[in-house]
């Protein structure tokens, strides 16, 4: 996840090109020039591991991210640099020391401005003067969504930010949840609200000035949505850089998946289900 939101916030900065992989193999351009970033919380993930032994078959440079396991390993073994976090708690409590470390990575490497580093602090600071508001609408916000079918939308450049909150729902809330972007699910999707359900809810999360053709685009597709549904909430962004607004609205939908599991009943920690497919994949 980590990966993805910095690849999204500097997409416009960077001078070549970044591709997230998500899968055991790498994209088959990959070779001697390339820069393999690995970035795995507990250095374990299956995938990240066959990925890194396919880069340095390729002798593609490699760095990686984590907390130790297997990939730290690796990197001790094989002379790869590897910057090590702090571990021991749930990848996804955890996003913050990845998301710095990977930046701190592009701005090492003379990829981005190193003044993108000191956006974290003023986000820090951002979220301090903010938290009453972040918990009110946090938990207003899980009240909005309990017991309906949730559907997240954003602006193509925010996508990241859709899958953070689809996953946080995922893991912690244990519901199950769409998302989808503008203008792509205006080309396809749009058509399907036209079968959709009186319990669907609706998120719309902004940051930044929408592109004037996207604020068209969501605003005529919020006369979509109301036509079908009663359950529409929007989140709008603080902040006057992109992380700023992307960690503001990744607080308030971290909390609100936390209240949503409280408000399911369920523990937002466990993972057993996670955990057997892991002990299945050994078989």
């Amino acid at each position: 996840m980590a990966r993805a939101l910095v690849a999204s916030w500097f997409q416009n900065e960077l001078t070549i090109p970044v591709n997230c992989s998500h899968d055991y193999n790498l994209p088959n351009y990959v070779n001697a020039n390339t820069l393999v970033i690995a970035s795995s919380y507990s250095g374990e993930t299956e995938e990240t591991i066959a990925a890194v032994n396919e880069a340095k078959q390729k002798t593609a440079s490699i760095i990686a991210v984590c907390s130790g396991g297997k990939l730290a390993e690796f990197c001790k073994q094989n002379n790869y640099e590897c910057i090590l976090i702090p571990g021991g708690n749930p990848p996804r409590a955890q996003l913050a020391f990845s998301l710095v470390q990977l930046t701190h990575i592009l701005v090492s490497l003379g990829l981005i401005d190193k003044q993108r580093l000191s956006e974290f602090k003023s986000a820090s600071e951002l979220l301090i003067e903010y938290t009453n508001h972040i918990q009110e609408k946090s938990k207003e916000l899980a009240r909005f969504i309990y017991k309906k079918d949730l559907i997240i939308y954003t602006e193509a450049k925010d996508e990241a930010i859709a899958i953070r909150a689809r996953q946080q729902f995922n893991e912690n809330s244990k519901i199950l949840c769409l998302h989808n972007v503008i203008p792509e699910m205006n080309h396809n999707e749009l058509l399907g609200w036209m079968g959709a359900k009186p319990e669907s809810a609706v998120l719309l999360m902004h940051t930044g000035q929408l592109y004037p053709q996207n604020k068209k685009r969501f605003d005529f597709s919020a006369s979509v949505f109301e036509t079908k549904t009663k359950h529409i909430f929007e989140l709008e962004a603080k902040g006057t850089s992109i992380i700023d607004e992307s960690l503001f609205l990744i607080n308030i939908i971290d909390w609100a998946s936390y209240y949503l599991a409280l408000k399911n009943n369920v523990d937002p920690i466990d993972i057993t289900i996670l955990n057997k497919l892991k002990k299945s994949l050994l078989n």
